[in-house]
């Protein structure tokens, strides 16, 4: 399944140059996952409250296109792959025009008490439920 997630760009978050600085991709990747979270009747929240930890563990990302100040942002997120100890995302941000800006692909660890652990049994089968095992 495939979220969006939308976001206008501040100047805060740009650098000197008027685009969004490098650095700002990896919060506005967090937001748009946590969005897709909700999505899934999993938000981080939920999960603090069973003990249950979603840890970045690798983050691949080309940068494609600059995204400019007062520019609202587009990021489709899908996860794809899953097992019960981590996860893989897919994540595109997308310029007003709908040209691609970014590619990124994350391996997401699940956790407990700062720690890998296996998943519920109930809880891996609501993820695996929303993955695209196309991608």
């Amino acid at each position: 399944m495939i979220f969006t997630y939308e976001k206008k760009i501040y100047g805060y978050e740009c650098d000197i140059y008027g685009h969004m600085n490098n650095a700002n991709y990896l919060q506005l990747l967090e937001a748009a996952r946590s969005e897709a979270l909700i999505g899934m009747d999993l938000p981080l929240s939920r999960l603090k409250e069973m003990g249950i930890q979603f840890f970045v563990y690798r983050v691949e990302m080309d940068y494609l296109k600059a995204l400019d100040l007062e520019e609202t942002a587009t990021v489709k997120s899908v996860f794809f792959e899953v097992n019960r100890i981590k996860g893989r995302w897919h994540q595109e941000v997308f310029n007003a025009k709908g040209e691609k800006c970014l590619d990124a692909y994350l391996t997401i660890v699940h956790a407990s008490e700062g720690a890998a652990k296996r998943l519920p049994q109930d809880v891996y089968e609501l993820i695996a439920s929303f993955a695209d095992k196309h991608k």
